[in-house]
């Protein structure tokens, strides 16, 4: 049976027209803030206005704390900070597994591990979702900003060598296999670089851009240098996570 937290997750029958979806939101979080909370409703309104997904629920998946980035939180505490920021979702859930794991995950092995829990081996019988009485597979799909997908072409200097940020391959399950929401972002042209990349562009049809109609530029780093100055963080973030920083005294 499943072991996921799933209590978000829509059991009921679903359109049989439209394509059960779930989100995966996969980030540092530290600490959480409202854009991040705001991609995800931002993507349903996009989904609602398409109309051919389903959106059933929606993970934030916060990195390892292996994942050696400075300002980054002891994993308990984000995995905590984003329970907090969802409690009145009736959609959004948190999952702590990648959180846990000892080493950074990748994040197509992220996507690829909510696949099999939704869908494959360790969904057992109750696999996909039900749609009357037959099992649908869900679509399982990143959601990111747009600074992300420009990464997924971006280059870093490796012991002297220029070397991509991320694996083709990844790059191939990621956008080929699963595909991915991207909220767009001030000073980011998504659908431009889409067209620049040759691999972005093999795969601009699993790649859905959503437009920022309010933009919101909140950022985790400026939040965690605001804390250091002794600045005020309040109506950035929900209240409850401003009161979980300020009792752990982070950042």
């Amino acid at each position: 049976s499943r072991t996921y937290p799933s209590w978000r997750v829509l059991n009921k029958t679903i359109d049989p027209s439209k394509i059960p979806l779930v989100l995966i939101g996969c980030g540092s979080y530290s600490p959480v803030t409202y854009l991040h909370l705001r991609m995800f409703e931002m993507a349903k309104d996009h989904i609602t206005e398409r109309g051919d997904f389903e959106l059933l629920g929606a993970y934030f998946s916060p990195v390892s704390s292996g994942y050696k980035k400075g300002g980054l939180a002891f994993h308990k505490h984000r995995v905590r900070m984003c329970e907090l920021a969802t409690l009145a979702s009736d959609c959004i859930m948190v999952d702590p597994w990648e959180a846990a794991q000892d080493e950074p995950v990748r994040t197509a092995v992220v996507l690829q591990h909510f696949d099999d829990w939704i869908n494959g081996r360790e969904a057992g019988e109750e696999w996909g979702i039900l749609a009357g009485e037959t099992r649908r597979k869900v679509r399982i799909m990143l959601i990111a900003g747009g600074d992300l997908i420009q990464s997924f072409a971006s280059y870093e200097v490796r012991d002297g060598i220029k070397k991509p940020v991320w694996l083709e391959s990844d790059l191939d399950i990621i956008l080929g296999n699963f595909g991915c929401f991207v909220i767009e972002r001030t000073g980011a042209d998504v659908h431009d670089f889409l067209l620049q990349h040759d691999l972005l562009h093999k795969y601009r049809r699993q790649v859905y851009v959503v437009k920022q109609f309010i933009h919101n530029d909140i950022s985790s780093t400026k939040i965690r240098l605001f804390i250091k100055r002794g600045m005020s963080i309040k109506y950035l973030l929900p209240d409850a996570v401003i009161e979980y920083i300020s009792r752990k005294a982070l950042y």
